[in-house]
């Protein structure tokens, strides 16, 4: 596993922690997308599958683990610990428009027709795309609180960590997954507009809040135009892999070997 893979993998755990902190420290889960948070469970949930039939490593085995608890422990305190403060109002994305078409393509386009493949397929798809709900209502509500935003954040720099994973593995390893590039490249895409809101308009001292900046613009947005408030709103402060060539990459739980390449389930 190389720097940029476990680099990669601890932002994205560093983002599921902020999230969940987030949510018990405040006792509210305000601007938090439930159905991002149950698309990222549905997104584990088919690619870890073989947690208790393939052993890879103890790093791997431990951060399936972590991953999938966490991601149902959000949806748990989302949907039942703290349901009160869930503004279901405005996490209105229609992700059958995300499940459906990713599924579908999952079946259509994937490196081995086997069932296990075919869902860390659909996972890898799926997870491209999770993030809309969130990014869609921070959108329409206008607003979003700094730990959501450090957690978009930490999402952005994990998937951006996993591309120069790639990178390197092609440069190094002679190692190039089409299906798991483009679907990382998408992912990536989708927060470009958020990094440049993140960097230029959210530095700020330290109980200064906010600077007011405009939402992603329609041109940028990545679900297009009409969907976003023509005012300007103010981000305010307020109280979650394929084929691997090598055994060794095996070991690292993010886009990780698909079941036919090593003769093991895809971790």
């Amino acid at each position: 596993m190389n720097l940029f893979r476990f680099l990669g993998d601890l932002s994205h755990l560093l983002a599921i922690i902020l999230l969940l902190l987030k949510i018990w420290k405040s006792r509210s889960c305000a601007g938090i997308s439930g159905k991002s948070q149950v698309l990222f469970a549905v997104v584990f949930t088919a690619r870890y599958l073989d947690l208790f039939t393939n052993y890879i490593s103890l790093y791997n085995t431990c951060m399936k683990v972590v991953y999938i608890a966490c991601s149902f422990t959000t949806v748990w305190m989302i949907y039942s610990k703290f349901k009160a403060t869930y503004d279901g109002n405005h996490d209105t994305f229609r992700v059958e428009f995300l499940v459906v078409p990713t599924a579908i393509l999952a079946f259509l386009v994937n490196h081995d027709f086997t069932p296990l493949e075919i869902l860390w397929t659909f996972s890898i798809y799926l997870e491209s795309v999770a993030i809309l709900p969130q990014l869609f209502m921070v959108s329409k509500t206008g607003e979003a609180e700094t730990i959501t935003s450090h957690y978009l954040f930490a999402l952005g720099v994990y998937r951006t960590l996993y591309l120069f994973n790639w990178i390197w593995r092609y440069h190094f390893e002679g190692f190039f997954d089409l299906i798991a590039i483009v679907a990382g490249l998408v992912q990536t895409v989708l927060y470009c507009d958020f990094f440049y809101l993140y960097i230029t308009k959210g530095s700020r001292p330290r109980g200064a809040g906010w600077k007011g900046v405009r939402s992603f613009p329609s041109s940028l947005s990545p679900w297009g135009p009409g969907f976003l408030s023509p005012a300007p709103y103010p981000w305010r402060e307020a109280g979650t892999k394929g084929r691997a060539g090598l055994a060794s990459e095996a070991s690292s739980p993010g886009i990780c070997p698909k079941p036919s390449s090593l003769g093991v389930s895809d971790p």
